[in-house]
């Protein structure tokens, strides 16, 4: 289902896809209450059903809700309207490591 143009919890517009991963696809979006770009990790649809990948998606969230450093991205709010559970997470502009590792090779531990 394509989601750009969708509204999450009132307040969170999909603007467009960013990129995705095995269990979820994340969004660049605008927060209308805060008026401020966010991006939004929503868990893909066949996951949506299973209690064990919900139950993982949400504690995922608690994690790295949990941490606070300068190279990790800040958790904002975790939430579900209708089939959809998201996550959304500060907004950071630039470069994916995918393509940080395409353009520069291997990172050195």
């Amino acid at each position: 289902m394509e989601m750009v143009g969708l509204t999450l919890g009132g307040r969170y517009s999909l603007m467009e896809k960013l990129g995705g991963g095995g269990m979820a696809i994340v969004y660049k979006a605008e927060d209308t209450l805060l008026n401020r770009v966010v991006a939004v990790k929503v868990l893909r649809s066949p996951y949506a059903e299973d209690d064990d990948f919900i139950r993982r998606f949400r504690q995922e969230a608690r994690n790295a809700a949990a941490l606070s450093h300068p190279n990790i991205v800040n958790i904002y709010d975790v939430g579900q309207e209708r089939q959809f559970y998201y996550i959304v997470m500060e907004y950071v502009n630039g470069e994916t490591l995918e393509e940080k590792i395409r353009r520069e090779g291997r990172l050195s531990p």
